[in-house]
């Protein structure tokens, strides 16, 4: 978990179940929590074969939280590991609207059905 300043204050919830993990994000993942956030996700991408990143408690993200999630988006995919986001809320899925990435990465619900 991140000790960062109120401000930008991003925690990390991981579960794992055999070869998948679940990451509930919540805060905002920013330029001053971007590297943490990668030391605690990155390190699963070679123990697990599904890392699904929940997003529903995500308040914010800038262009350094974005790059963060795109360098583990191609660290898994080189590593076979399947990357999963789900339960965007409405400012993170026009964002990544917005930068043209939503279709790079596969959004699911709740339910595991991949979203348009």
């Amino acid at each position: 978990m991140s000790a960062e300043p109120a401000t930008s204050t991003l925690t990390l919830d991981i579960s794992r179940t055999d070869n998948i993990a679940i990451v509930r994000c919540s805060g905002k993942l920013v330029a001053a929590v971007a590297g943490s956030f990668l030391n605690e996700v990155k390190p699963l991408i070679s123990e697990c074969k599904q890392i699904t990143l929940d997003l529903s408690n995500l308040t914010h993200m800038d262009s350094m939280g974005i790059g963060a999630t795109v360098r583990l988006y191609v660290s898994a995919k080189s590593a076979g590991c399947d990357l999963r986001l789900i339960n965007l809320g409405k400012r993170i899925r026009q964002l990544l609207g917005v930068t043209n990435l939503l279709g790079v990465f596969a959004v699911v619900g709740e339910d595991g059905v991949k979203l348009p």
